[in-house]
This record gives C-alpha cells, sequence and structure tokens, in this order.
C-alpha cells in the first residue's frame, strides 16, 4: 500500500500560504494537443483528463485558477519565465528536468511508452522513429541506436508513420491506444517500455508554498479513491492507477 503523508489539513494550510505568495489566481499551463491528456475541445477550451484533473485540484486547494496553452517546446521556458504558474500536461519527472524546475508528486504513476508502425515487424532498433521533441521518448531512441525524427507536435509524430517518413512511432502508450484502436493501419510493435517517474505538475523552484498546496490536494485525491477513479475513465480499465 502506497504511504501518503498529507493530511487534509494540511491541504488546507498549504492553500492559505499558497495565496500569501500572490497566487490569488493559478494560471494553469498545458499543451493543448496530447489527447486524452489535454486537447482543445469543439468550444475552442482546454479538455481532457488534465482539465477535469486540474480543476478539482484547484477546487481542493480553494485556488482560482485559468487555462493557458503553450508549445511543448518552449513550455518550461515559460513557466520559468512567468508567462503561467504551473505545467499540467502530460510531463514525465525526470532528474534532468528537476534541475530547473520543481515538480508535484505524480498524479499519473510509472507507465508505459509504445511504439507504434504500420508494420508490427518495424526495425525498432535501426530504423527511423519519430518521437515528440523535448520528451523522456526522444531521449531514449536518441540512446538506443536508432535513428531519431523529432517534431514539434505528437500528431506530426503519427503522420510521419502514416506517410512513410518514419518506420514507427515512440510516445506514451496511453496517448497511443487510441490512435491505434481507430486506425486499422496501425498497430503496436516491440515491447512496451517503462521510462520516467510518473507525471507530476512542473512548478518554479520559487513556489514551494503553491507545489505544497497542489501536493495535498493530489494527495486527498488518492486518499480518496478519486484520483483513480478518474484515471480509468480517461484511460480505461487496464490503466496503471494507485494502490
Amino acid at each position: 500500500m502506497k504511504t501518503l503523508v498529507l493530511s487534509t489539513t494540511a491541504l488546507v494550510l498549504s492553500a492559505s500560504f499558497a495565496m500569501a505568495d500572490g497566487h490569488s489566481v493559478v494560471r494553469m499551463g498545458t499543451e493543448g494537443a496530447y489527447p486524452p491528456y489535454n486537447f482543445i475541445n469543439d468550444d475552442g477550451e482546454v479538455a481532457g483528463f488534465e482539465r477535469v484533473l486540474g480543476d478539482e485540484l484547484c477546487a481542493r486547494a480553494e485556488l482560482t485558477c485559468e487555462w493557458v496553452t503553450n508549445d511543448w517546446d518552449s513550455i518550461i521556458p515559460n513557466l520559468t519565465s512567468g508567462n503561467y504558474d504551473t505545467i499540467i500536461a502530460g510531463m514525465s519527472i525526470t532528474d534532468e528536468r528537476d534541475e530547473v524546475i520543481d515538480f508535484t508528486q505524480n498524479y499519473i504513476p510509472p507507465a508505459a511508452s509504445a511504439y507504434a508502425a504500420m508494420d508490427p515487424g518495424a526495425d525498432l532498433s535501426g530504423g527511423v522513429i519519430a518521437a515528440q521533441v523535448n520528451t523522456i521518448q526522444a531521449s531514449f531512441v536518441a540512446e538506443s541506436g536508432a535513428t531519431l525524427l523529432e517534431f514539434a507536435t505528437p500528431d506530426e509524430t503519427i503522420a510521419a508513420v502514416r506517410n512513410g517518413e518514419a518506420d514507427a512511432v515512440f510516445a506514451d502508450k496511453d496517448f497511443l491506444v487510441p490512435i491505434v484502436d481507430e486506425d486499422a493501419d496501425l498497430s503496436f510493435a516491440g515491447d512496451d517500455v517503462p521510462l520516467g517517474g510518473g507525471v507530476g505538475m512542473g512548478i518554479r523552484e520559487t513556489d514551494g508554498e503553491l507545489r505544497a498546496a497542489f501536493d495535498a490536494a493530489i494527495t486527498s485525491m488518492k486518499e480518496d479513491g478519486t484520483l483513480n477513479t478518474l484515471i480509468k475513465e480517461w484511460f480505461g480499465e487496464d490503466a496503471a492507477v494507485y494502490e
């Protein structure tokens, strides 16, 4: 059983500290292009798992939040420069990123990355593999011996496989599953690959009290089971959840 160390009392106290730090409105930065984590719906609004999660975390922390979209390749620099206050964008916790920003505890446990290809027998170790720029998947491919082909958006990585530019795409399996399910020409190839320390919220290193407020809110959702319910709702009954 995973040990949860923050109580509901800590949640309330941390939220008040975050407010005292000047975060009367917390700007939630996301990509808006990585379903089901986050995407833009038909009304032009941020939607997806992280929109529902983020709104609930803000409610539990008693914070007023607004949503901001930003391209993935500049999402960390624009956090540190103050364009928004958090990153909530399917970002895996890594040591390299943790040198630049802080993270909350993870709100999605470590999960698999996977390859998708037009040919299930595609050459994954020596072929051309598409991945989104500045992701843990791109770093993995670069060290694997395969030829890395990077793109700014996840949609472009899928297009590269479909048009023959790449032999396969390597990405979060949770992202790939609905795409593969809906496209008879695509299939998974090779074995799943566990990467990263789960997905967490990125916070500026100077905003420790805001991080604590969100940490406490995430803990409360783990304790009462609502986070597991939300994960299964968006990623399916077989998704990795908290014990």
